[in-house]
């Protein structure tokens, strides 16, 4: 029998606020341990959550960006349990009346758009940090409280590598939206993987295995491609699977079990008792919706069909908005925007990469950590020239005023002094050398000192007529015009 899975994931993601949930307590990484803690996130008794207004804007600014519906009623719930880095015994959190639900995120998977549905993303509280050592544990409290948003998906997920990628694009969401830095190196981005098994065919949901605490997107696919065969192998062997969770161990690379049933009344929800329900007014909402930006991926749609960009240059400004936003008032004013992204591309983000302390300072780059992004919008403000330079360099090129290699030079100097394009264009002598008396003469010359490939190029070898083309260029100390290169030296073989 041939067996399917079905997964659905639940992403925690740190809010990007100054301070925690329910107090003024910082919400920042790296303190010493126990530092930004106060009687109200140590669970001391007397005190009183305040909420963080922020984190309620960020959350439902997150239903914006999610395409979910937003309650005009939500309340906060008491979810109880014992853990040593939960200081209260409860955590605050939202169960049947949350502030978002019903979304979806659409996002490329296999050469195609695939939806997976969000049920909803509702506001909690971060817990502490275990750490333990060879004969003793310490906790450090400074993570408690901190506004934490849980985003749970529908089990629309089929795969490992299905799951990566929703991941992906949620993040690519959720950090150009400034909901999170998404840094999951400080623990910003953790996720719990529900997986079951059924045969092909069939619709019932088999025995649901949750995968608790996973901080790295491999770590998820690793899991999962651990998981999926370990159930379908129990139940080929004629075994049974029961509800329960599970740990990944990513040295050892396997999951193991945890506990078995755990279910909502396990936790004994109730309405927090010191929290009012939030019922946002229009007002209030009008400016969250203010704040929604553009989607990456409807990013990355319009510039393949406003500009005519193929689908790999608009991948990279679908991921790094700070170069769009700097590219598109450029290509707004070019007839050429594909001549645009190429240099901005290829030309700009090298320059950025060689002058940068780090290659990911920019938070421009290919593979960067994307925990930067207003790094790189700050690396393209600090340019020395101004993008209507870059429009000129191009203009020249395309002009053929300059070859394109006498544009790299001039590039590189804009990038390093600010200077006008035309200024060095004179100042270095680079403009292209379109005299056909002129490059006739050059023609001459090479032919003279190359009487082999000459003959080669007269008995028909078109590899010949690049090696004399080369030459020319260089004798021009590559000012020719190589378009007119190529039809004198065409020309002389005909005559």
């Amino acid at each position: 029998m041939e067996y399917e899975a079905v997964i659905g994931l639940e992403t925690h993601v740190q809010l990007k606020t100054k301070s925690k949930m329910w107090c003024g307590c910082a919400n920042a990484f790296g303190s010493d341990p126990n530092t930004n803690v106060c009687p109200v996130c140590l669970g001391l008794p007397g005190v009183l959550p305040v909420p963080n207004e922020e984190a309620l804007r960020l959350t439902v600014l997150t239903g914006y960006l999610l395409n979910c519906e937003i309650p005009r009623f939500a309340k906060f719930d008491r979810k109880s349990y014992f853990y040593p880095d939960m200081p209260k015994n409860y955590q605050i959190t939202q169960y049947d009346k949350p502030s978002t639900a019903n979304g979806f995120v659409d996002f490329e998977f296999n050469g195609s758009i695939h939806r997976v549905r969000i049920t909803r993303a509702h506001l909690e509280e971060d817990v502490g940090k275990s750490t333990h050592f060879d004969r003793n544990s310490g906790v450090d409290f400074n993570r408690a409280g901190v506004p934490l948003l849980e985003i749970v998906s529908e089990p629309d997920i089929t795969g490992p590598e299905m799951a990566c990628e929703y991941l992906n694009a949620l993040k690519e969401i959720l950090l150009q939206g400034g909901i999170s830095d998404c840094d999951m190196e400080k623990g910003m981005v953790r996720c719990d993987v529900n997986v079951s098994v059924r045969p092909v065919g069939t619709t019932s949901l088999g025995a649901k295995i949750e995968i608790k605490n996973m901080n790295s997107f491999s770590g998820v696919r690793r899991a999962l491609e651990y998981e999926i065969p370990r159930q379908i192998a129990v139940l080929q062997s004629g075994g049974r699977l029961i509800q329960s969770t599970r740990r990944w161990d990513d040295v050892a690379g396997i999951t193991e079990q945890m506990r078995t049933k755990e279910n909502a009344h396990d936790y004994r929800y109730f309405p927090d008792p010191d929290l009012m329900p939030s019922v946002p007014t229009d007002e209030w909402l009008a400016a969250v919706q203010a704040r929604v930006v553009e989607l990456p991926l409807a990013r990355k749609q319009r510039l393949i069909r406003d500009y005519q960009l193929p689908a790999v240059d608009a991948e990279v400004f679908k991921s790094n908005l700070p170069l769009a936003n700097y590219f598109e008032p450029v290509a707004r004013q070019s007839k050429n925007p594909k001549l645009v992204a190429n240099w901005v591309i290829n030309n700009l983000l090298s320059k950025l990469s060689e002058t940068a302390i780090r290659p990911e300072e920019t938070g421009l780059l290919e593979g960067a950590p994307a925990t930067t992004p207003l790094k790189g919008a700050d690396a393209l403000a600090d340019l020395k020239f101004q993008p209507q330079a870059l429009l000129q360099l191009l203009a020249l090129l395309e002009s053929k005023t300059i070859s394109n290699s006498a544009a790299q030079v001039v590039f590189a100097e804009m990038f390093d002094t600010g200077k006008n394009p035309a200024a060095i264009v004179q100042e270095k002598g680079l403009a292209q050398v379109s005299d056909t008396g002129a490059i006739e003469r050059f023609c001459d010359d090479v032919i003279a000192a190359n009487p082999g490939p000459w003959a080669d190029f007269q008995s028909g070898k078109s590899a010949a007529l690049n090696f004399l083309k080369g030459q020319v260029m260089k004798l021009s100390k590559g000012k020719a015009n190589p378009a007119v290169v190529g039809v004198i030296l065409e020309a002389k073989l005909k005559a």
